[in-house]
């Protein structure tokens, strides 16, 4: 987490200048022994906030219409499934992805997109191949802890923590944003159908992850330049709190454009 001791190092850096006349005092050894231990302490304490906020989202389920029907996802009738969406991004979107961020988050998007063409029985190679195409030009090694790349939008904490172990910590924040921010942009094409197998529960889990995520991205973007846009991006989805499936509904309609322009913000 390099970044993180970055961060470290600035804070510590600005206690120690504040300390005025008291650090001619000290030995350099003593200073740089006390600089040492309180860098370790920020870095423990911000480190433990985003491994609890990982660890909720890890808990939380994904929204039934992305889930396999076996899972306890939707189904569609023959002549739903006929009125193909219109929505999605197409496999070749993911050719517009220039940077690494870009990347990362075109391939979450399309994860969850691939869900969607899925459920209305619609080719996916093309998916399937942009998709491994995305996996191959990001090159991280924490997707071979995961059996199916297709799944990476569901941001489980055993990728969290293989992202952590590998130094791309960061860039699983943007796959978090990004699916979360397509499901809810899919979620508004069809409220009455998608929310149709929710309770309140589930509802609520889709707010819940909506504050987490903002929680962790708004704190990154203290000291992460490249995640500062992507803060910017979501940051209007705070008005989403609801605890109920009508409010959800209600939320969402309200929120249309804010979502809409996040997506756009997030994936371009």
């Amino acid at each position: 987490m390099k970044k993180l001791s970055y961060l470290a190092i600035a804070l510590v850096a600005i206690t120690f200048a504040a300390c005025g006349g008291k650090k001619n005092a000290q030995t350099t050894e003593d200073a740089d022994s006390l600089k040492s231990f309180e860098q370790q302490q920020i870095e423990a304490s911000i480190k433990m906030h985003f491994d609890s906020i990982a660890s909720e989202i890890g808990k939380l389920q994904q929204p039934a219409f992305i889930k396999n029907n076996a899972d306890g996802g939707i189904e569609l009738s023959k002549e739903e499934k006929q009125v193909k969406p219109d929505y999605l991004l197409a496999a070749a979107a993911a050719e517009e992805a220039t940077t690494l961020a870009e990347k990362y988050r075109m391939l979450s998007a399309l994860t969850v997109d691939k869900k969607i063409a899925e459920l209305y029985e619609m080719p996916v190679e093309d998916y399937d191949k942009a998709i491994a195409k995305l996996a191959a030009d990001v090159n991280d090694p924490s997707f071979k802890e995961i059996e199916d790349a297709a799944t990476i939008y569901e941001t489980t904490t055993t990728l969290y923590d293989e992202m952590e172990k590998n130094g791309r910590i960061n860039y699983f924040w943007q796959l978090a944003a990004a699916s979360l921010v397509e499901e809810l942009y899919v979620a508004n094409q069809n409220t009455d159908k998608f929310l149709s197998v929710f309770d309140d529960e589930a509802a609520a889990n889709v707010t819940f992850r909506v504050v987490l995520i903002l929680d962790a991205i708004n704190r990154l973007a203290e000291y992460d330049p490249e995640i500062k846009p992507v803060a910017e991006a979501i940051a209007p989805l705070d008005v989403l709190n609801a605890t109920t499936v009508a409010e959800l509904k209600t939320q969402l309609a309200e929120a249309k454009d804010k979502i809409a322009a996040a997506r756009t913000a997030l994936i371009k």
